[in-house]
């Protein structure tokens, strides 16, 4: 079992390596064209829009907000925006990439080994959501008042997670490392377990709990249950 802090070594996601992926995703509606200043200015909002939203919500935050507490104009705002729902789609899409970009390219050792897969899916989804935590609370908490079009994209990503865990599950019932009734509805109740740790993740600190831990408790749980009876 890996750290997250080795997590973190291999998969750069900072706020500025994030918001230079935001850059280069949306060059032809950006209009600012030096790349460090757009970088900077990108993470100031970004990260403004994430602390505002969890304090009271996106939809009540308005550009007004992200001006006073940037300190960027009206006018600067609209040079990397045009409304407060693209703003939320450019977020929303990079949450939606990194989960593809970590979780979609398991270690080649693991491809002949479906419980090391399985058991590497729980853990880098975890560590992913811990580096990432307040991007994930936002698209978590702000799903249901999403446009139709973020409420897609929020639905397709979470339905990735499951894809990926049940193709590790159906591995290794195909093997017989694992007996499971119904593939699709363990993936499915597999899910929550992740996301409690982003959604409550404060219950965990106040109880000494680390990344680490929780991510084992994770993995021998989900084992447990699916490990055949001898």
């Amino acid at each position: 079992m890996s750290t997250l802090l080795e997590f973190q070594e291999r998969f750069d996601l900072s706020m500025e390596a994030l918001c230079a992926r935001m850059l280069e995703r949306h060059q032809a509606t950006i209009r600012i064209r030096k790349p460090a200043v757009a970088i900077a200015n990108l993470a100031r909002i970004v990260e403004t829009t994430l602390t505002l939203a969890n304090a009271k919500g996106f939809h009540s935050m308005s550009l007004r907000d992200l001006t006073e507490h940037t300190g960027l104009s009206m006018g600067a705002l609209y040079a990397y925006f045009d409304s407060k729902d693209t703003l939320l789609m450019m977020i929303l899409g990079q949450v939606v990439v990194a989960v593809e970009d970590v979780l979609t390219h398991p270690p080649p050792s693991l491809e002949a080994d479906p419980a090391a897969r399985l058991r590497w899916l729980l853990e880098t989804h975890l560590y992913l959501t811990e580096t990432m935590q307040p991007w994930f609370v936002f698209a978590y908490m702000e799903a249901k008042a999403f446009p139709r079009e973020g409420r897609d994209l929020a639905v397709a990503s979470e339905l990735t997670t499951e894809r990926l865990l049940a193709e590790a599950l159906e591995q290794g019932a195909r093997a017989g490392v694992f007996r499971i009734a119904d593939i699709e509805m363990t993936s499915a109740l597999i899910k929550p377990l992740l996301q409690d740790w982003y959604v409550k993740r404060a219950k965990y600190h106040r109880r000494g709990i680390t990344p680490e831990r929780y991510a084992q408790s994770v993995i021998d749980f989900v084992e447990a249950a699916i490990r055949p009876s001898r």
